[in-house]
């Protein structure tokens, strides 16, 4: 099993470093979505390195937590914390959405050991992931399932659908996670189709609800810890999070959904980010 991380300092540079990984592999690729995925390095970087029960040299492991992406436009985010914590080479983010690769633009499952289903069509990831959790109840088995949804996401009605089976058959063997940076690709969700009061929401569906500093990794890691400690229902934690994050031209900004750097932008981004990793 991998060996869990908790020093607070060594998962902010780990994160700066994911950062730098991203920016590298989307300008290689000259295609992606940067602003989401470097949005959520804080959060991947804690799940990964800290959070869960799993093990790179045995990505089959049967008692491995399953991890669901449910919003498969930022899988580069999840493909650099899984390089960095060994399950293929770093050397290979450079092929991202390269011909042959294995690290497809949305993620292939068959293609890539530790990646349990391919996605890519928003709004299906949770419904997958209650599956998978409703059955370790019924096998009686011990791991626990997690599943990463955006916020524009969860305007999908079948989310709503998986929310209510998993609060009608008490899943507490999950931890679905929410990026809640306030963007989609049509500009602000409150504009687009607004769901504030978010909080309340999940709590009239069923679920018990954190609220956490997508960026603060002390607050990351506590969140999904009391995540583990909830009994009866199943837990969501909405991590608020910012677009782009440390890099100063992405942040906040939808226009970088879909986009990626230039190479001048990526030199910008990189000592951006080395600057900051002096600080940490």
């Amino acid at each position: 099993m991998f060996k869990k991380v908790t020093d607070v300092r060594e998962l902010r540079l780990m994160a700066n470093t994911v950062r730098q990984d991203l920016i590298r592999m989307l300008c290689e690729a000259k295609s992606g979505h940067a602003g989401g995925t470097l949005g959520l390095a804080d959060v991947f970087t804690v799940l990964y390195f800290n959070a869960l029960n799993h093990d790179p040299k045995n990505p089959s492991w049967e008692q491995r937590d399953r991890f669901i992406l449910s919003n498969g436009h930022v899988a580069p985010v999840r493909y650099a914390v899984m390089a960095e914590t060994g399950y293929f080479p770093k050397e290979e983010l450079m092929t991202l959405r390269k011909l042959g690769t294995r690290l497809q633009g949305h993620p292939h499952a068959p293609a890539l050991p530790g990646m349990e289903t391919s996605s890519g069509s928003l709004g299906q990831g949770l419904s997958i992931a209650v599956g998978i959790a409703w059955a370790a109840k019924y096998d009686k088995k011990d791991f626990r399932t997690y599943c990463s949804v955006g916020d524009g996401e969860v305007q999908e009605g079948q989310i709503w659908e998986a929310a209510m089976s998993a609060a009608q058959y008490k899943l507490d063997n999950i931890t679905c996670f929410l990026d809640r940076n306030y963007l989609q690709i049509d500009g602000n969700t409150e504009k687009v189709m607004a769901l504030d009061p978010l909080k309340a929401r999940w709590e009239a569906f069923g679920w018990h609800v954190i609220e956490a500093d997508g960026h603060d990794v002390a607050a990351i890691v506590k969140a999904f810890d009391d995540a583990k400690k909830i009994k009866g229902k199943p837990t969501i934690v909405l991590f608020r999070t910012t677009m782009g994050k440390c890099v100063s031209f992405i942040e906040d900004c939808a226009a970088w959904h879909g986009r990626v750097p230039n190479k001048d932008e990526e030199a910008k981004a990189l000592a951006e980010l080395e600057a900051q990793r002096k600080g940490i």
